[in-house]
This record gives structure tokens, C-alpha cells and sequence, in this order.
């Protein structure tokens, strides 16, 4: 039981020798990774940064033949370090399990790469190093054989007074059946709103409101999904489903979130669909906004054809 204690708190190199169950494999690690990130589920981990640190251990198979000092015959460390940024670029996380199974995949992707430990600290939670490790083997890796046939959306802003006009069945009809999927992103309401005089709070009320709105849009046309998570949206662009984008998720979580405020809807639908890498964007009853980064089309309300 001693030992099996010490090892639980070992450094993973240590781990990944014990638990070996095939030949030799060699091994290479990354020790005491140090990175500044917002992550966590607490909302006083919003905000602000906390000191998380890595370590990695890589199994590989042992190359055959002559090395010739070929940077290109072994797994970089730069491959490591590479995996972490990269996880921690795509999307804020709330939890370290999320980071370390996506930071065990990446390095898993690698062609040189057997199984993968991943250790995670948060170094400013309390008196101690608070963390998780996992342990992942090549054998277990998902590969998504959909990951680059990802379809590329219509995305539609609906003004308010689109939302209430009698042309909003006959536009959805028509955008139904065409080849790309449906995405369709609102703005408030119009009515009234709390005002907190505090930039962070005022700015989470602003995106509730614009999900309000979507609620209200949902119930005019019950074919329109209301969905806030990329897992969703990505589900719903595969199957064939009308979103409604309720925005507050993606927002605060994007690592490198749109400049515009809620309170320029039209600004902050284009920014999505930008994320999303959108074929088109159609605007209906709001005027366009500036470099967009997608295709952009303006359709007054009166417009019954798309």
C-alpha cells in the first residue's frame, strides 16, 4: 500500500515505468510546465488568471535504424508544449479533466506517439498543488472522421421587427431547403434591461437578454433549436437542425473573445460567424456591420424572396 501511495504522487515518468505492460518503449517528458490561464468553474476564477502546471510523459516507439540526428525522426518537445498551447487557445475550460483529456488526444495524433500521462496543477487554489492525471493510450484514441467535413453554415440575423413580421415562416421555408445548414442569431428584445454600472456583470445581463429574444423567436417557429455550446451546434449543422444561437456560452468563453458589446448584435452575429467559418450571412432589417470576415447580405424586412 506504501509504495502504491508513493507512486500515485510520483512524478508520471515514474508511473509510466511501473505500469508498462509490452516491450521497451522509450520516453520523453516535459517537467514543471508553468502557464498563466483563466480556467476554472467558480465564478471567482473568471476573470483573472490562476498558475497551472504541466507534466507530460510521452511513450514512443523506439525508432528503428540509425537516428542520424533527424529532428524529424523523433517526437519534438516542441510537440508537447505545442498540444498544450493549442488546447488552451481553442476555448476557456471550466475544468482540468476537459484540458488534460484534450492535451492527451493532440499529443496522441502523433505518429510516433503509444500513450500519453498528463498531470495538471492549479498552483493558486489554496496551500497545495491542487490537480488531475490521466492516463491514455493510442489504442482508446477517438479519431472524429468528420473533424474537416465540418459543413460551413448560412448564418441570418433576424432584426426584431423580422422576427415579428409575417414574411419570418416563408424566409425560413426557403432557407430550410437550401445546401448549407441554417444558423440564425438575434439581438434583445428592446425592452428595458437592469443596469449594473459594472462592465462584467452589465455584460453577462446583455447576453441573457439576447437569449431572451431567442427564446421568443423559438416560440414563433417551433422548428428553431435554441443551443449555446459548440457540441450542440455542431450536432444540429450535421442533422439537419434550425439554431437559434443563444450566445453567452461561446462569448465568455471564447480565449479570444469579439470586441463588439451584445449591444451591437449585428457586430457580435458576424464575429460568430466568422468563428463558425460561415458561407454567408444574410442581415435582415439591421443595417451590416464593418469588416465583418464573412460574406455579408442585407435584406430589408419588406423582402419577402431570399
Amino acid at each position: 500500500m506504501v509504495s502504491e501511495i508513493r507512486l500515485a504522487f510520483a512524478h508520471p515518468s515514474e508511473r509510466s515505468e511501473a505500469t508498462a505492460t509490452r516491450g521497451p518503449l522509450d520516453r520523453i517528458s516535459l517537467r514543471d510546465h508553468v502557464v498563466a490561464v483563466e480556467i476554472g468553474a467558480f465564478q471567482a476564477e473568471r476573470g483573472t488568471t490562476q498558475r497551472i502546471c504541466f507534466n507530460v510523459v510521452v511513450e514512443v516507439m523506439p525508432l528503428t535504424g540509425p537516428i542520424d540526428d533527424d529532428v524529424d525522426r523523433i517526437l519534438s518537445y516542441d510537440r508537447v508544449t505545442e498540444a498544450i498551447a493549442r488546447a488552451l487557445a481553442e476555448e476557456r475550460l471550466n475544468l482540468l479533466e476537459t484540458l488534460a483529456e484534450r492535451v492527451a488526444e493532440l499529443i496522441l495524433h502523433e505518429p510516433q506517439a503509444v500513450r500519453v500521462f498528463v498531470r495538471i496543477e492549479k498552483l493558486d487554489r489554496g496551500p497545495g498543488a491542487l490537480g488531475v492525471e490521466i492516463v491514455r493510450g493510442r489504442d482508446k484514441l477517438h479519431v472524429d472522421q468528420t473533424q474537416d467535413l465540418r459543413p460551413h453554415p448560412r448564418l441570418v440575423y433576424l432584426s426584431n421587427a423580422a422576427i415579428d413580421s409575417g414574411h419570418l415562416k416563408g424566409w425560413i421555408d426557403q432557407l430550410e431547403h437550401r445546401d448549407r445548414p441554417l444558423i440564425i442569431c438575434v439581438g434583445a428584445s428592446g425592452l428595458a434591461v437592469p443596469r449594473t454600472g459594472h462592465a462584467m456583470t452589465q455584460r453577462r445581463i446583455d447576453l441573457l437578454a439576447i437569449e431572451q429574444n431567442a427564446w421568443r423567436l423559438a416560440a414563433r417557429d417551433l422548428r428553431c433549436k435554441v443551443v449555446s455550446t459548440r457540441t450542440e451546434l455542431d450536432w444540429a449543422m450535421k442533422n439537419g437542425q434550425i439554431c437559434v444561437w443563444a450566445p453567452s456560452k461561446i462569448v465568455l468563453d471564447a480565449v479570444d473573445g469579439p470586441s463588439a458589446k451584445p449591444s451591437d448584435a449585428v457586430a457580435l452575429a458576424a464575429w460568430f460567424a466568422a468563428t463558425f467559418e460561415a458561407g454567408e450571412m444574410l442581415v435582415i432589417g439591421a443595417e451590416l456591420p464593418g469588416d465583418p470576415g464573412v460574406p455579408l447580405r442585407a435584406v430589408p424586412v419588406e423582402q419577402a424572396e431570399l
